[in-house]
């Protein structure tokens, strides 16, 4: 049976067999078996083609981890755990976009706190889709029940709403941007992303308490593991049902 996942992957990258292999260092009669015969590769070439294709492996090869190893490498991908939002260092989240080049994701209620302390981050965001970066911002819609909750689960009411308005000022200068995108979402967060290519900030959020004052998971993407595709894929998700601000 063959592996379709590998195969789609392959060509959502505009890999080829041929690429794919010449990249790894086999004959591309070896790749050519490992799609159509569903072979498992090597624990190296696996590893090697979930980082060309932005796969997990668990996604790629299910049979090919155990769950025991599956948790292990999942492990891995957590950096360091903060006990509250505001112990993350404030250089780190200017330091993780000034390294991101492909995809940069925030998605937050309103996250004010960003542009609103740090007067680089939505020049630098700019500067990003400048040079071909996909960027991509989604804060809730002020005029959805689901902000309106948050807002009173925090005790502060209509300002939730207040507060989007003010990030949204903030991000007017990505309107027009041909690989940037703003938009309202209408979702009950469980946690609000930050993602930076490879690297993501999660802040978990906790019934009643200010995003600030909840925990925040450094994570790093590994080939083999899914916490942070897990992660990613939430913010897709999101992102799918989601509309722009700015048509």
């Amino acid at each position: 049976m063959p592996n379709e996942r590998l195969r789609d992957a392959i060509l959502r990258k505009d890999l080829t067999v041929a690429s794919v292999a010449q990249q790894i260092g086999v004959d591309p009669k070896t790749v050519e078996r490992w799609i159509t015969q569903d072979r498992n590769p090597y624990p190296k070439h696996r590893h090697a083609i979930a980082q060309l294709v932005r796969q997990a492996e668990s996604y790629l090869w299910p049979s090919a981890l155990t769950p025991q190893r599956a948790t292990r490498v999942a492990e891995s991908e957590i950096l360091r755990i903060y006990p509250r939002r505001s112990a993350v260092p404030n250089d780190l989240w200017q330091e993780l976009l000034d390294q991101a080049n492909n995809h940069i994701g925030i998605l937050a209620y309103a996250g004010l706190f960003l542009p609103e302390q740090n007067p680089r981050f939505v020049p630098t965001l700019i500067e990003k889709a400048d040079s071909g970066a996909v960027v991509e911002v989604a804060l809730g819609d002020p005029d959805s029940a689901e902000v309106a909750q948050r807002g009173a689960d925090e005790g502060i009411g209509e300002a939730m709403a207040s507060k989007i308005h003010n990030a949204l000022a903030f991000y007017r200068d990505l309107k027009g941007n041909d690989n940037a995108s703003v938009y309202f979402h209408q979702t009950t967060l469980y946690n609000s992303i930050y993602r930076f290519d490879d690297e993501m900030l999660v802040n978990t959020h906790l019934y009643g308490i200010p995003a600030a004052y909840a925990p925040v998971l450094h994570l790093r993407r590994l080939g083999g593991g899914d916490l942070f595709d897990g992660y990613a894929n939430s913010f897709q998700r999101v992102i799918s049902k989601s509309r722009y601000v700015w048509p």
